[in-house]
């Protein structure tokens, strides 16, 4: 049995999402691991997918595919992927959101979206899904023949696991399309995508304005951080929603979460709860962040986030 990944990558660099999934589908141990790659570059992103466990590729290097389009790379996809596998895996990025549906509608299969776990128990694929703002977490199985799930980002550690290298260039027939992406324009800013991040240093109402951000961005290029945002900061004009976390926003899984005057409403704890240590600054002892932080600082974050980062700057040399 082979188990599928499809890697996401571009000018030949793999997406850190995509590597932990790859490392997920290393970890089951309920068959051999392969990737899809697509657009220029494939076949050299391929050598690093097989760095991490995934030896034998398949690319397809058109240029058609340099663009993320859902509708173009389902339909690749679906016709990469030989007849016996059984499962696909993608990061639940904002593309595998979007792909893992049409893909699965593509193959007949079952879709598990947003995972933070995934086990094989007794011939089926089985995940840890959670629901309601993260209040519980699910445990589900794929009963379809087949199975498409995406997984969080930061759920898994991607490790290294050298496989022997073996690219086969597919082929992948045309279609014609409802819609075609003529340009994208990149935003300026952290090279770092939120979900990804190891260390996210995010923003609520108590930065009081859009200009003291700065000192959040300070705080965070130390760090090798993401900046983020809760929905109050973004709701009133100070962060692009691109930077929201929350249940209206983008869900993360730091190592790392570090939250500067927010409170600690339910919507905002649903989108970072799962975060792995809880850092809360907050001039409020009673503020709700700090019933889940793990370490809290009671006290003016104008004055904590710059000793802060002073401190940072030290350890760092």
């Amino acid at each position: 049995m082979s188990i599928y990944v499809f890697v996401e990558q571009a000018g030949g660099k793999c997406r850190k999402a995509s590597l932990e999934a790859v490392t997920a589908a290393k970890k089951l141990g309920a068959g051999e691991v392969c990737a899809i790659l697509l657009g220029t570059g494939a076949q050299k992103a391929a050598q690093t997918a097989a760095a991490y466990g995934a030896g034998n590729c398949v690319t397809a290097e058109d240029t058609v595919f340099d663009s993320f389009m859902a509708e173009s790379y389902a339909h690749a996809i679906a016709h990469l992927l030989p007849e016996d596998a059984v499962c696909v895996l993608l990061g639940n990025t904002a593309a595998g959101q979007e792909l893992a549906p049409r893909l699965a509608e593509a193959l007949g299969a079952g879709a598990l979206i947003d995972c933070t776990a995934i086990d094989f128990v007794d011939g089926k694929f089985t995940v840890t899904r959670p629901l309601y703002a993260g209040k519980v977490f699910a445990r589900e199985a794929v009963i379809a023949p087949k199975a498409v799930i995406t997984l969080r980002p930061n759920s898994v550690a991607a490790e290294e696991a050298p496989a022997e290298l073996a690219v086969t260039a597919g082929s992948v027939p045309a279609m014609d399309f409802h819609t075609i992406v003529r340009d994208i324009v990149q935003k300026a800013g952290t090279a770092v995508p939120l979900t990804e991040a190891d260390i996210i240093v995010s923003g609520g109402r108590g930065m009081k304005n859009a200009a003291n951000f700065k000192i959040l961005e300070e705080l965070a290029d130390v760090l090798h951080a993401a900046v983020g945002a809760s929905r109050a900061a973004v709701d009133a004009g100070w962060r692009d929603h691109g930077d929201q976390v929350g249940q209206t926003g983008k869900v993360v899984s730091p190592t790392v979460y570090i939250a500067c005057g927010i409170s600690g409403a339910i919507q905002h704890l649903a989108g970072m709860g799962s975060s792995k240590f809880i850092v809360a600054i907050n001039n409020d002892p009673e503020a709700n962040i700090f019933k889940v932080a793990d370490y809290g600082i009671v006290g003016d974050l104008f004055e904590v986030v710059p000793a802060l980062t002073e401190e940072m700057k030290k350890l760092a040399g």
